[in-house]
């Protein structure tokens, strides 16, 4: 997790907590994920590019035990999650801008990247850019697995970001860049194919039964909706950005009786260098 697709001097202010809220419905895909992960060398050198509060690093860890285990986020608020005990105390943690991080003196078995990839497009760069640079770093037989939310023409990203632009709020959140994407499964597949890796992509749309009121709100405070919150820090202006978006989101999204219906869908990638 980082600032990168937020046009701001300072990195939005994770709160871990409320991110691990749903942290075993967040973890589905990623679990998913090193399912198809092939079996690594005895004792490998992995690294969590985009750690977070260290969910995903924990993850890892019940993979490969043995495993020397690097997690990089340029948050110091999810950084402190991870080394504590909800995370995953036992591996290394670095606050580092993933964007510019060069992974190949690591010499890595795998490279992990858990619902952060879309955080690292910048004003200058498409995330894409980074797959070339990870696959190189592998040592021969490495693995990038990574999981991404492809979403983003959702109800719920498509509210937030027409909210934004209504004359009531436009003012305050002009310092908001355009919503985070991702690229279709083939493209990932192409630039991954291009890199010199095996490439086995694919999507997946989870649908989550969330509980209780608002809760399709209360799952993009943890996430999406985390730099907007950044840029209104009086609580009155806070309150009623909510109440409007909430509103919005119950229309789109309404609650059964069994629970409130969120179709999730990710894009999921794993490739092993030639």
């Amino acid at each position: 997790m980082s600032r990168y697709f937020w046009e701001s001097a300072m990195p939005a202010h994770w709160d871990a907590d409320q991110y691990l809220r749903y942290a075993d419905l967040r973890g589905r895909p990623f679990a998913d994920l090193l399912a198809r992960v092939p079996e690594l060398p005895p004792r490998p050198t992995v690294l969590d590019l985009g750690c977070g509060p260290g969910n995903s690093t924990a993850a890892l860890r019940r993979r490969w035990p043995d495993a020397r285990l690097l997690g990089l986020d340029s948050s110091p608020e999810l950084l402190a999650k991870a080394r504590g005990a909800d995370g995953e105390p036992t591996a290394e943690y670095r606050e580092q801008d993933v964007t510019a991080y060069d992974p190949a003196p690591e010499r890595p078995d795998l490279i992990a990247c858990n619902a952060a990839l879309h955080w690292m497009d910048t004003d200058t760069a498409d995330h894409l850019e980074l797959l070339p640079r990870w696959a190189a770093a592998l040592r021969p037989g490495g693995v990038i697995a990574f999981q991404l939310p492809g979403n983003f023409a959702a109800p719920s990203h498509t509210l937030l970001a027409g909210l934004r632009r209504t004359p009531r709020w436009r003012g305050r959140l002009a310092a908001a860049r355009p919503d985070a994407s991702c690229h279709d499964p083939e493209r990932y597949a192409r630039t991954l194919l291009a890199a010199g890796c095996a490439a086995d992509v694919w999507e997946s749309t989870y649908t989550m039964v969330l509980p209780g009121p608002d809760p399709v709100l209360e799952w993009v405070k943890g996430s999406t909706l985390r730099p907007v919150l950044d840029l209104l820090p009086e609580a009155g202006e806070r309150a009623e950005f909510l109440a409007e978006y909430g509103a919005l989101l119950r229309a789109a999204y309404p609650a059964t009786e069994h629970g409130t219906l969120f179709p999730f869908r990710r894009v999921l990638a794993v490739a092993v260098r030639r």
